[in-house]
């Protein structure tokens, strides 16, 4: 079969790296299309996948995001004018819905936030088969309009971090804490304050803190920013504490064993909740307890082989998906 996957963020890419590789072994041809965004090229280029680039994130505005939108369907269109794909694959792409749904292209999606309201009414509706976490009410999905809902036994992030494999550069002095800034820019998190970063100068009593921006770096002292891209799937595996807003480094952290903090910022996060569960060491807490909970975990590490091993990966669901052809 021919098959498109459409990426739109750094976590996007690392889904859509394991998605197509198991697809291109199993003999299908696939197309793999991004966007420009601050961590989507770079990713991808370590992650050895060249994919191609149509449109831009530019989130200065309403009026700017609804541009480039317009402009990837634009250019999806020229893409693919003379070679549709057979079946679309994406988590929650606007544009890669909108045009499939467009040219009746049968489309999956994965997705994790219920919460996400403009983009889960965007995508949706227009999607053959929606595949979540068991740890996600199907009604919270259903409301949106989803038609079929496939649920597995798991969370995103083992896509790519269940067989994963990394090591730590030596210039990091110990204990490090990471600390991933909020996603100020998305439009759940709209009119949201920011506290990643007073929350990372209070870590800094505890030890060496790398704080990992979104757009521009804060000027402190006291936190190390990195120069260039940074791979944070590795680098959680390798540190001594995590601490995020929103959880996809939070998550990948957990599930490799490093004890991880996530500020109860939004409502609800249930595959947050549901890996606190199942005992992984992913820790919910508001910002007042953050630094408490920090000390107590601080530089332990969790054996989390088991509990792998009892997941599911959900590239193996949509392998076997698009096998058989039950997403239509």
């Amino acid at each position: 079969m021919r098959i498109w996957y459409d990426a739109c963020t750094g976590k996007h890419v690392r889904y859509g790296t394991a998605i197509v590789g198991r697809l291109r072994k199993a003999g299908h041809e696939v197309i793999f299309t991004t966007r420009e965004h601050p961590d989507t090229l770079a990713l991808a280029k370590m992650l050895g996948e060249t994919p191609i680039v149509v449109g831009r994130y530019n989130p200065q505005s309403l009026i700017t995001r609804l541009e480039e939108s317009a402009n990837r369907m634009l250019q999806f269109s020229k893409l693919f004018t003379n070679n549709s794909p057979d079946v679309a694959v994406s988590s929650q792409s606007v544009e890669l819905c909108r045009f499939a749904f467009g040219l009746g292209i049968p489309a999956i999606l994965t997705a994790d936030t219920p919460h996400a309201t403009a983009v889960n009414r965007l995508t949706i509706p227009l999607a053959n088969t929606l595949l979540t976490s068991e740890a996600i009410p199907k009604r919270l999905f259903k409301k949106y309009g989803a038609q079929k809902i496939v649920q597995f036994k798991g969370v995103d992030e083992l896509a790519w971090i269940k067989d994963s494999e990394g090591s730590l550069a030596s210039e990091f002095k110990r204990p490090l804490i990471v600390v991933r800034q909020m996603e100020t820019k998305a439009a759940y998190a709209l009119g949201k304050g920011d506290i990643t970063i007073r929350i990372a100068q209070k870590l800094a009593s505890l030890g060496n803190v790398l704080f990992l921006p979104r757009y521009s770096k804060p000027k402190n002292e006291r936190l190390k920013v990195m120069e260039g891209f940074v791979d944070s799937a590795r680098l959680a595996a390798q540190s001594d504490l995590v601490v995020s807003v929103g959880g996809t480094i939070a998550r990948e952290a957990a599930l490799q064993g490093t004890p991880s903090i996530v500020i109860s910022e939004f409502a609800r996060i249930q595959v947050n909740e549901y890996l606190s569960k199942k005992g992984f060491p992913l820790f919910i807490v508001s910002p007042s307890k953050a630094l408490s909970c920090a000390k107590r975990y601080l530089g332990k590490r969790f054996n989390v082989k088991v509990k792998l091993g009892e997941m599911e990966n959900p590239v193996d669901i949509i392998e076997k998906m698009i096998a058989e052809k039950s997403f239509i």
